[in-house]
């Protein structure tokens, strides 16, 4: 089912669901965030069929995985996912975001377009609850990213992350998908 997100700031973009061949360019993505930034705490990039089988994971559980592609070239500059929150069978109305951009094509909304998208597809299938786990508390972009979405901060856990010879605090911030907690789930 291919989707496209409300006009972005560049109309050259557009949002649609991942597809195997993107997984070359979403892992060369992830790996410079892992090597040189703090929004993510691992240390080794996965390698290609690490993240085909990330991939795999989430689409198979019926989640949205999205990549904001240039639309004249067909690069891939960014790509979004939701996954499960926790495990545990009571927490499985509540996603987690992820948001991670080419480092030569920042600031131009195509985080904003590809989480606003996750944050429809999510709402859509029933789920309640998405939680933003950014890493390094530092990080002012995703947080600023989350906030102009509607979710809001409800806790730091400091000292959390060990990167790059310093600790990183944890931001936690929660945004309400449809009727949140305000009814039951079905079923």
């Amino acid at each position: 089912m291919a989707a496209s997100s409300p006009p972005s700031p560049d109309a050259a973009v557009r949002v649609r669901d991942a597809v195997a061949a993107d997984m070359d360019a979403v892992q060369a993505i992830y790996a410079h965030h892992v090597r040189h930034g703090t929004g993510s705490y691992e240390y080794d990039p996965p390698d290609l069929a690490e993240m085909q089988a990330r991939w795999q994971k989430i689409v198979a559980q019926g989640l949205p995985w999205l990549v904001a592609e240039d639309a004249g070239s067909g690069a891939v500059l960014g790509y979004a996912y939701a996954g499960l929150f926790h495990g545990r069978i009571g927490w499985r109305f509540v996603v987690e975001d992820s948001v991670y951009i080419h480092p030569d094509h920042t600031g131009r909304g195509l985080g904003e377009a590809l989480l606003r998208e996750v944050l429809e597809r999510c709402e859509a299938l029933g789920y309640r609850q998405m939680m933003g786990v950014v890493g390094d508390g530092a990080n002012a972009g995703s947080i600023r990213l989350h906030e102009k979405l509607g979710f809001t901060r409800i806790g730091t856990a400091k000292d959390t992350g060990w990167k790059f010879g310093r600790w990183l605090d944890t931001v936690y911030m929660q945004k309400q998908l449809g009727p949140g907690g305000s009814e039951p789930p079905p079923g």
